[in-house]
């Protein structure tokens, strides 16, 4: 009995992962073993980072409320502890984004806060 491989099945995997490099440099989009090592890593690093976005926004968020408040001659710690005090439910996200898009509400939450 000759022997049987399933080349219909196997050819299709590796077309299916070959689609996915597409636009990749060099060997990294047409040779099997090296697509295949960077399609992996980036499944790793897209997994990674996706984590890793939530944090770096977090540090943007205080940046910027940083900013804002120093101009009224806070610290960012004390403003927040201050938020959190007065019983304020504004999240980093909105307080960072009126102190650079909305400066007057953002001066207003500040003396509501002092």
């Amino acid at each position: 009995m000759p022997r049987s491989v399933n080349a219909v099945a196997s050819r299709a995997r590796r077309k299916k992962l070959l689609k996915q490099t597409k636009g990749y440099f060099g060997r990294r989009k047409n040779v099997w073993t090296v697509a295949k090592n960077t399609y992996e890593k980036g499944l790793l690093y897209a997994y990674r980072d996706r984590k890793a976005k939530k944090r770096e926004y977090r540090s943007l968020w205080i940046q910027r409320i940083n900013a804002g408040v120093r101009q009224h001659g806070m610290s960012y710690s004390e403003f927040m502890g201050k938020v959190h005090a007065k019983g304020l439910e504004l999240n980093r996200k909105v307080l960072a984004d009126l102190a650079m898009n909305n400066p007057e509400a953002f001066a207003a939450i500040v003396k509501a806060v002092q």
